[in-house]
């Protein structure tokens, strides 16, 4: 099924997205914006979800569905498609920094230029209601307020 919002912003909603489970405790609460428009995106984000779900130190708890819109930054591009993950975790801030950067890669990400085409994107939006503004690690996430690419499935989330 699909929800058209105006002329550039669709919703997906597929398999797995949206996903609603409760948390265990004693775990770290990590909101997770993905990405992507390269390829079979859509099913790209069925086999991050499995990935995600059976990793031992991750467990999905939500999803939101997926928007399409169009790209930023760079715009000579296909349109994007992303979502919004909540999951919990037992890895520490950076331990999931490097976790997202591996499994970036494990879903054939490159990185060729800033805001350039690309299978996957995983940006730490928050972690537990740490905060942090290290070199290579931001927390909340610097510019998540400003792009519909966020707010919307987070809007979507927080309704659930």
């Amino acid at each position: 099924m699909r929800r058209v919002l105006n002329d550039s912003l669709t919703l997906f909603f597929i398999r797995f997205y949206p996903f609603k489970r409760r948390k265990k405790a004693k775990r770290h609460i990590v909101t997770l914006g993905i990405g992507g428009n390269i390829g079979d995106v859509k099913r790209r984000f069925k086999k991050l979800f499995l990935y995600l779900n059976s990793h031992p130190k991750t467990r999905v708890l939500k999803t939101s569905p997926i928007l399409k819109n169009p790209p930023f930054g760079y715009l000579n591009q296909p349109d994007f498609y992303n979502a919004v993950i909540i999951l919990e975790s037992s890895l520490s801030p950076r331990e999931f920094l490097k976790f997202a950067l591996h499994t970036e890669k494990f879903f054939a990400r490159k990185r060729e230029f800033k805001n350039s085409p690309r299978t996957l994107d995983m940006d730490i939006i928050f972690f537990d209601k740490i905060e942090m503004n290290k070199k290579d690690l931001k927390i909340p996430h610097p510019k998540y307020k400003e792009r519909d690419s966020v707010m919307i499935p987070l809007k979507f989330l927080k309704a659930v």
